[in-house]
């Protein structure tokens, strides 16, 4: 079962396979941080599984005219992990190059041009993105989440504790920035089809990171593709949640860390999750108090670990996520649901 920590410790001395699962600035931050780890030869087979439900922007734009899964977030998790030599760097930097101008490509993103003609060209969603990740020199293996284009639905409170004011919200973006309260999601079709390969790789894998990144329309989405919640409560792979380092406004305002792993659990009933990775200096000393009693409630793991950028914004820094990525490898499975400050 999935995050048991009940399970053998690890000691690394072997590379590990991992998967990561996510969307967005999030996964981003988080490959680039595990694709250090390739570097170094901690983990040797990284595959990032990424939700295929946007509907904005040129991702958005190139789906509804071309009918294909918008390719916005497959691109970034490519970018995140080209290299960090000449080769890689000038590759992530053309494929996310954004068109300017006042023309009809306005918006457009050189990445999301380059999958989709190769998914027009290839005939197979798996098949172009293996190819573009060749062309890039990518340290890792991105795939979708599902085969086929969703829609994202979420039901809002618009009072809170007032059920009476519960509405639907139908799209990415829409529940991005949604007013009230988030309830719940679904998606739309509610069980598409998934890859083979992504099955696969979860069933395989040492190692699976959930988050960060925008709760309700990246993370989430993941647990309610019911392939992909069964693989991952299947496998035997170490689940670990990396928790957002704030609220985000439309999405999870007023959430606090315990709130994050709970409307987690709630959708993914069966879900065993092994450690929590927080920042102790994005919540106050309460909130400290109610995320332990519910990691505890898990029979998790609570790891403690400086992993923001220092700017003060509310971003994850890739190499001190690499870091607490691979001191939380190296701690493995250990005895108990203890915290630890690494």
């Amino acid at each position: 079962m999935s995050g048991s920590i009940d399970s053998e410790p690890s000691d690394l001395d072997r590379a590990q396979a991992v998967v990561a699962l996510g969307g967005g600035h999030g996964l981003h931050a988080s490959l680039t941080a595990l694709r250090r780890l390739v570097d170094d030869l901690t983990v040797d087979d990284l595959t990032a599984i990424v939700t295929v439900a946007d509907n904005g922007g040129s991702s958005g734009r190139l789906r509804g005219e071309f009918n294909v899964l918008p390719p916005g977030d497959l691109r970034m998790a490519l970018a995140a992990l080209c290299g960090d030599d000449d080769w890689g760097d000038t590759w992530a930097k053309v494929l996310q190059h954004r068109f300017e101008g006042d023309g009809e490509m306005r918006g457009h993103v050189v990445g999301n041009l380059l999958i989709v003609g190769l998914w027009e060209l290839l005939g197979n969603h798996v098949d172009a993105l293996d190819w573009v990740g060749r062309l890039l020199g990518a340290k890792g293996r991105v795939l979708p989440m599902a085969l086929t284009p969703m829609e994202i639905t979420a039901r809002v409170r618009a009072v809170p504790g007032d059920d009476s004011a519960i509405t639907t919200v139908r799209g990415q973006v829409q529940v991005a920035t949604a007013e009230g309260e988030i309830v719940s999601i679904d998606l739309d079709p509610p069980d598409p089809p998934v890859s083979k390969e992504a099955l696969a790789k979860i069933a395989e894998a040492d190692w699976a990171f959930l988050g960060p990144g925008s709760w309700f329309s990246s993370v989430l989405p993941h647990v309610r593709v019911t392939a992909l919640r069964e693989a991952i409560i299947a496998t035997d792979a170490r689940l670990v949640v990396v928790l957002n380092l704030e609220e985000q406004a439309g999405e999870t305002g007023g959430f606090g860390p315990a709130d994050h792993l709970r409307v987690l659990v709630e959708h993914a009933p069966g879900l065993q999750v092994h450690t929590v990775l927080a920042d102790p200096s994005s919540f106050d000393a309460a909130r400290l108090v109610e995320l332990r009693e519910v990691v505890a409630s898990l029979g998790s793991r609570l790891v403690l670990d400086d992993v923001a950028v220092t700017d003060g914004s509310p971003r994850h820094d890739p190499r001190k996520l690499a870091a607490a990525y691979a001191r939380i490898m190296t701690l493995g499975a250990g005895t108990g649901p203890e915290e630890a400050s690494t």
